[in-house]
């Protein structure tokens, strides 16, 4: 046989096609980028605004409560950026680890 007879035969032995997709719906998901979602110094979930700002009711132009900004260190530990600048005052270590506080990065 040669290669076109042989690929003549493949083509007539593939089955139809068993569905066609006529429609897709994707899902996302996101998260913070982060191992932990809990605040360890407010204890509070990180995106939820913090107890203080919590207190003080907070809200923006349209009068909806504003979260608060999530700050990352260099240790990758992540805190309310109110929280960590309260702390820092304190002592400038890392409220987990211990390490010198550097900033890495915070959330928009």
């Amino acid at each position: 046989m040669d290669d076109e007879d042989k690929s003549s035969d493949n083509e007539q032995s593939k089955p139809d096609k068993m569905f066609t997709l006529k429609r897709w719906n994707s899902v996302a998901m996101w998260s913070w980028d982060c191992s932990t979602d809990t605040c360890a110094i407010c204890r509070v979930q990180v995106m939820d605004a913090c107890l203080r700002c919590q207190a003080e009711s907070k809200k923006d132009a349209t009068n909806k409560d504003v979260t608060c900004v999530v700050c990352w260190g260099e240790c990758n530990h992540s805190f309310h950026h109110c929280c960590i600048s309260l702390w820092v005052k304190q002592s400038n270590r890392c409220p987990l680890c211990q390490q010198e506080w550097s900033i890495q990065r915070l959330s928009s």
